[in-house]
C-alpha cells in the first residue's frame, strides 16, 4: 500500500493558514478592514450573507451611541452641521495675531520629517513629538483648544486623543508619474473615524481642496446594498486599496445612493475641518504643482470596544505616539517583515517645495 502525501511546501502553507484562523477571527471585532489580507472578512460567501454589512451596521449604530455622550460642549449648530454633513467647518479659528505668531513659528522651524510618494503627490509629514512642539509653543497652545479637542473626540466618536503632525502636501511635485490615487473618491474604512486639517495656507479650488460628499457619513438602504455588492468581490478587486477596505466609488454610484455630489472646501489659512472619513471624500483636484500646509490629525480606535483607560492619553506616551509608529515600521522593514513607505529627512521645512 502506498501513501501520496502533499508536497511539503503545501502542507506547510496548509498548516499555517490553519494556524491563522483564530487570529483571523478575532480580527472581526476590531477595526480590521483588508479583504485581501483576511480570508473570513473577504470571503465572497460570507459577504454575501451580509458579514460585511453587518460589521459596518454595528460599528455605525455604537459609534452613534458614543456620540449622544461626547456632544456635550459642542454647540447645537455644529452638532446639526456634522449630522447634515459628515464634517464641521470654523472659520478664523484664531486671532489674527495669534494666527500671524503660529505661522511665523512653522515657517521658521527646520527638523526631522517623513515623506510618502504616491503617484506624482509627495506627502511629508513632522511628527509633533515633545522635541518639536518644545520649539512651537504657539501649534502646543493650539493642540489644546477646546474646540479642537472636543470636536475631534465628538466626530471620532472616541474619548481618545490623535496622533497629529505637521502636513505638507505636494501636488504634481513628481513629473511624469502616475495620478495621486487620494484624489479618487473614498471611504477610508468602514466604519466612523476622523481626520482633521487646520488650514496654515490658503486653499484654491483648483489646488488639492479637501473634498467630501455631504451626509455619506449615514448609512442608508442604498449605501449597504452597495456596501455588499463590493465586499463580495474586494478580496481581488483590480484597485489595491479597495481590496484592503477603503472602497473607491464613482460619482454615479453617488447617485445611486442618493447621495448629492462632491462639495469642494476651498479655504483661506486659519480654518479648522473635522471630518468623518468614514464618509466618501478624496483630495481635491490641483490645476498644477503647490505646497499645501496644515497642522493634520486622525483618530481610529476599535469601532466595537474603547478600553476604559487608554495609554496614549499619558502626554509623555501620546505627544510621541507618531515618532513610535514610525520607529516600529522602520524595525520591521529591517527586519525583511514589511515594506516602510515613509522615508525620512533631516533638517526639512514644511514649506519647502521640493524633496
Amino acid at each position: 500500500m502506498t501513501f501520496d502525501f502533499p508536497p511539503i511546501g503545501q502542507l506547510m502553507r496548509s498548516v499555517r493558514r490553519n494556524a491563522l484562523y483564530p487570529l483571523w477571527a478575532a480580527q472581526l471585532l476590531t477595526g480590521y478592514k483588508s479583504f485581501r489580507d483576511n480570508p473570513i472578512i473577504g470571503s465572497p460567501a460570507l459577504n454575501a450573507r451580509g458579514l460585511h454589512v453587518y460589521r459596518q451596521r454595528l460599528a455605525h449604530w455604537l459609534a452613534a451611541s458614543r456620540r449622544r455622550g461626547l456632544a456635550r460642549g459642542l454647540s447645537p449648530d455644529q452638532v446639526a452641521e456634522f449630522e447634515r454633513n459628515g464634517f464641521v467647518l470654523v472659520r478664523d479659528v484664531l486671532p489674527p495675531h495669534e494666527f500671524s505668531r503660529l505661522l511665523d513659528e512653522v515657517k521658521r522651524y527646520r527638523g526631522p520629517a517623513r515623506e510618502m510618494t504616491q503617484g506624482d503627490t509627495i506627502t511629508r509629514r513632522m511628527a509633533l513629538d515633545p522635541a518639536t512642539l518644545d520649539r512651537l509653543p504657539a501649534v502646543r497652545r493650539f493642540l489644546r483648544l477646546p474646540t479642537w479637542r472636543r470636536l475631534l473626540r465628538f466626530v471620532g466618536s472616541q474619548r481618545a486623543e490623535p496622533i497629529c503632525y505637521i502636513q505638507s502636501v505636494l501636488s504634481g511635485a513628481i513629473a511624469g508619474a502616475d495620478a495621486d490615487p487620494q484624489t479618487d473618491l473614498h471611504a477610508d474604512t468602514f466604519h466612523p473615524t476622523v481626520k482633521a486639517w487646520y488650514t496654515l495656507t490658503d486653499v484654491a479650488a483648483d489646488g488639492g481642496p479637501f473634498t467630501y460628499v455631504p451626509g455619506s457619513h449615514r448609512l442608508t438602504a442604498r449605501r449597504q446594498s452597495w456596501e455588499k455588492r463590493i465586499s463580495e468581490t474586494a478580496a481581488t478587486a483590480p484597485n489595491r486599496l479597495t481590496g484592503r477596505g477603503s472602497f473607491r466609488v464613482l460619482e454615479a454610484e453617488l447617485l445611486e445612493m442618493g447621495y448629492p455630489p462632491p462639495q469642494a472646501l476651498a479655504l483661506p489659512a486659519n480654518c479648522l475641518i473635522v471630518a468623518d472619513t468614514g464618509g466618501f471624500h478624496a483630495r481635491g483636484f490641483s490645476a498644477q504643482p503647490g505646497v499645501r500646509v496644515e497642522i493634520w490629525a486622525y483618530g481610529r480606535r476599535n469601532p466595537f470596544f474603547s478600553l476604559p483607560f487608554d495609554i496614549w492619553r499619558i502626554p509623555a506616551l501620546g505627544e510621541r505616539r507618531a515618532s513610535i509608529a514610525w520607529r516600529i515600521g522602520d524595525w520591521l522593514a529591517k527586519k525583511g517583515l514589511k515594506g516602510q513607505v515613509w522615508k525620512p529627512r533631516e533638517n526639512v521645512s514644511a514649506f519647502d517645495a521640493m524633496p
